[in-house]
Parts: C-alpha cells; sequence; structure tokens
C-alpha cells in the first residue's frame, strides 16, 4: 500500500510511469523483498501503481492529448485526473490487500502521524513543483508551456541548493538526456501531424467511425468497442503515438455517443497505461522485469491480478462520468 500511495505522489512529480518504476522500483522491490514478499509480486505491485503517474497532473500525456484534440483546457484535464487516479490507487490496494492475506504477507509498521509530518516536511519542497504547475495552469497565471519552464527551474532550484542531489556536472548530464527524449517526441510529433494530415484528406476518420458505429448503435458497446481498441493498439505501439495518430480517428465517435473530450481523455491514458503493461512492446513491463531482475514471463503472471483491478477502474471511468468530469466542473464554478 506505501508502494501504491508512494507511486501516485511520485507520479504528480514525474509524470511518467517508466521513471516511476525506475526510480521506486529500484528502491521499493528490494525492499519489499526483504520484509518477505515475493518478487514477482513486489514488481507487479510497482509496474501497475505506476500507471497512476499518467492520470494524475502535470502529466504530459495530458498535454499530448489536449494539443493533438485542439480546443481542450489542459487545466481540465489536469484536475479530471486527480479523482481517476485516486480510484486506480484504491483498486490496486485492495487487490493486493487480499492477494497479501491469502499468501500471509507481513504487517508493516504502525501509522504514526508524528513520521507522516517529518517526512512531509522533508518532500515538501519537491510536491511543492506540483502545486505550481497545477494552480498555475488551472488559475490562468501561466499556460501549460510556461508552467513547464517554470517547474523545470524551481526543480533545478531545488535540486542543486536545497536537496544538493544534483551538481552542475549533473545538470549538464541531465540537459543531455532532455535533448534526446526532446528529440524523440518531436520527431514522433512531427510525423503524426503528417499522417494525421493525410489521414483527413482520405477521409480515414470518418469511414473508421462509420465502420465502428455501423457494428452497432448501442452507445455501451460502442464504448467498450473504443476501449478494446486502445487496449489492442496499446499491445502493439507506445503512448505517445497512440495519442497522436488514434485521437483524431476515435474522438469523434466518442463524442457522438455522449462521452465528453475531457473523460475521453483520461479513457484513453488509462488504456495506455495498460498497454504499457501488456507484451509485447509494454515498456513499463520490460523495465520493472530489468529493476527485478525477473523473467518476463513470471512478472505477467503475477500482474494478472492487477489487470482485472485496472480493468474495473476503467470501466468505471467510462460509464461514471462524475469521476472525471466532477473537479473540473466544480473549479469552473
Amino acid at each position: 500500500m506505501v508502494n501504491i500511495v508512494a507511486s501516485y505522489f511520485f507520479g504528480g512529480i514525474s509524470g511518467s510511469a517508466a521513471a516511476d518504476t525506475a526510480s521506486l522500483g529500484s528502491i521499493l522491490i528490494p525492499m519489499m523483498v526483504d520484509q518477505g514478499y515475493d518478487d514477482d509480486f513486489s514488481t507487479a505491485v510497482t509496474i501497475t501503481s505506476s500507471c497512476e503517474g499518467l492520470l494524475v497532473p502535470p502529466s504530459h500525456n495530458m498535454v499530448i492529448y489536449a494539443t493533438t484534440a485542439g480546443g481542450i483546457s489542459v487545466g481540465s484535464l489536469f484536475l479530471a485526473g486527480y479523482v481517476p487516479g485516486a480510484i486506480l490507487a484504491i483498486s490496486l490496494m485492495v487487490g493486493s490487500y487480499i492477494i497479501s492475506v491469502k499468501r500471509n504477507y507481513p504487517k508493516g509498521d504502525k501509522f504514526s502521524i508524528k513520521n507522516l509530518v517529518k517526512q512531509l516536511g522533508i518532500s515538501f519542497w519537491a510536491l511543492a513543483a506540483v502545486l505550481i504547475v497545477v494552480f498555475g495552469v488551472v488559475g490562468g497565471v501561466f499556460t501549460a508551456t510556461e508552467s513547464a519552464a517554470i517547474a523545470v527551474i524551481y526543480s533545478l532550484i531545488v535540486s542543486v541548493f536545497i536537496y544538493k542531489g544534483l551538481d552542475w556536472k549533473g545538470v549538464w548530464d541531465v540537459m543531455g538526456d532532455c535533448v534526446n527524449t526532446l528529440a524523440i517526441v518531436l520527431i514522433l510529433i512531427s510525423t503524426s501531424n503528417v499522417f494525421g494530415y493525410c489521414l483527413t484528406t482520405l477521409h480515414v476518420p470518418d469511414m473508421a467511425a462509420h465502420a465502428i458505429t455501423g457494428v452497432t448503435s448501442n452507445p455501451i458497446i460502442l464504448a467498450l468497442l473504443l476501449n478494446l481498441i486502445l487496449l489492442i493498439l496499446g499491445c502493439i505501439m507506445d503512448m505517445s503515438p497512440i495519442i497522436l495518430i488514434a485521437t483524431p480517428i476515435l474522438l469523434p465517435i466518442a463524442t457522438s455517443i455522449g462521452i465528453d473530450p475531457v473523460q475521453f481523455g483520461i479513457i484513453m491514458v488509462l488504456n495506455c497505461g495498460i498497454g504499457l503493461l501488456t507484451p509485447p512492446v509494454g515498456a513499463v513491463l520490460f523495465i520493472g522485469s530489468a529493476v527485478a531482475k525477473l523473467p518476463m514471463e513470471k512478472v505477467v503472471k503475477a500482474t494478472l491480478p492487477f489487470y482485472l483491478c485496472m480493468i474495473i477502474t476503467l470501466l468505471l471511468i467510462t460509464f461514471v462520468p462524475a469521476a472525471s468530469l466532477w473537479l473540473p466542473s466544480l473549479f469552473a464554478k
């Protein structure tokens, strides 16, 4: 449960399931194994809970979706992710509790308010980066792009001068890694724009919409079909390309059956998150296996119960719009 909650907060800092698994996994998986948990169970908990970071703002995948969909508020998407992220966390915690009781795993230390306050005091400066981004964007103080720049500068100051975990040589190394990552993302965006233009010119979105809606006019079945398509794409493609390519095709279908564009953004991100855990392309699954030094087959087998928890959460988000839209509507008033 600590692992799952830690992923919720860390996701608010990194916004990346891969970063969550690589960083927290290298610490928590050995700790759980030392405490008496099975290594495959520890890895399964870590990789599935890392998907919370995709939903909890400031998720860069939300920004990619907003850019691709056009005309959608990034602030609304940020707010919409909090409750679904919490639902996913609770669902995973219930699943892990049932498995832990069944396997007679050890209990941890009792909860301590004093220790909580102490740890919050230590982590305050890191968590403040999330508050700056979310409240800055939602409050209209700055745009999503400006908030990212401010958060980077703030994080740099905190890392170098407050936590002192990064020296100036490390800053240059980090900047080099950022350039490599940005190059990949920009290539994806540029080529996907060309691909999107070709799709629009050839009326592929219209033909795909007619093909899907031609199967049935039942909105419930159509919603399930959209989820199924995204889950299948998640097995064979990475997250960013799915968002960039599938959004122009599937969003019109979703809105035609009454799904709000903000709600569909959450649905798409969670579907893609599940795809990160499914072979053969599941990036987070491979990272978790590498961190834990376990065969992928063993990790997949241990993750099966948690897939069920994530699918239940996906269905709740799909068929209960308030789960995604309540918080944005509250701040809109």
